[in-house]
């Protein structure tokens, strides 16, 4: 008998170390990728000619992020994390097209990302001891450069963010993982040099690659 109950004492300890993720604590992560940005704008005024449009193009551009974060155990397969995440690389120059009717003018302008910030919550699914699948639901900034005429305005949007991505251990702490991410960012009025105003909505999509560590 005492053997038998040791026997399933080792098996229930094994199970419970199977069980915890190795994903449990915090970590630090690098990651690059592609990202899209792109600006919608509406309400176009300038005192000297009235009402004008603008539509835009897509940038699309090389892109990476640095992150901090943990995950904390809710259930034996179920994590909730929060991290912390930065992009500090500037994305490719955008091209705004502007119509004016009252002038029969049109000209560009360009806009481009500088960079951007994300605080998020991730609730996270075990797959396995070294196995995660994980969502993200943030709070997010970005800053955006827009050039009119040849001067140049910074602006500032915040924004919601979503994300999804999995990860897997290599080796000890270091892991892997792959996951995409959509921004969207609160319209804004902008007033650019000449006194035009208008109203600004960017959005961003990402797909990411990158290693990290658990701690």
């Amino acid at each position: 008998m005492k053997r038998l109950l040791f026997t399933i004492g080792i098996a229930v300890a094994s199970i419970n170390v199977n069980a915890q993720s190795a994903f449990q604590g915090f970590y630090g992560q690098v990651g690059i990728g592609y990202e899209s940005t792109s600006v919608k704008f509406s309400g176009g005024t300038q005192a000297s000619v009235g009402s004008y449009n603008i539509s835009s193009n897509s940038s699309n551009s090389f892109t990476g992020v640095i992150g901090i974060g943990g995950y904390f155990p809710i259930t034996k397969s179920f994590l909730m994390g929060i991290g912390a995440e930065y992009n500090p690389i500037s994305g490719s120059s955008g091209d705004y097209t502007v119509n004016v009717p009252s002038v029969s003018l049109t000209y560009s302008e360009s806009y481009k990302k500088k960079n951007s910030y994300n605080i998020f919550l991730s609730p996270a699914l075990v797959i396995d001891k070294n196995k995660l699948a994980y969502a993200k639901v943030g709070y997010t900034g970005l800053s955006s450069e827009q050039t009119v005429l040849g001067e140049k305005t910074t602006s500032n949007y915040t924004g919601y963010s979503l994300g999804l991505g999995y990860r897997q251990i290599i080796q000890g702490g270091l892991y892997g993982f792959i996951e995409t991410n959509y921004a969207t960012y609160s319209s804004k009025q902008d007033t650019n040099f000449d006194g035009a105003t208008g109203n600004n909505k960017p959005t961003t999509m990402n797909v990411i690659l990158g290693v990290g560590y658990k701690f």
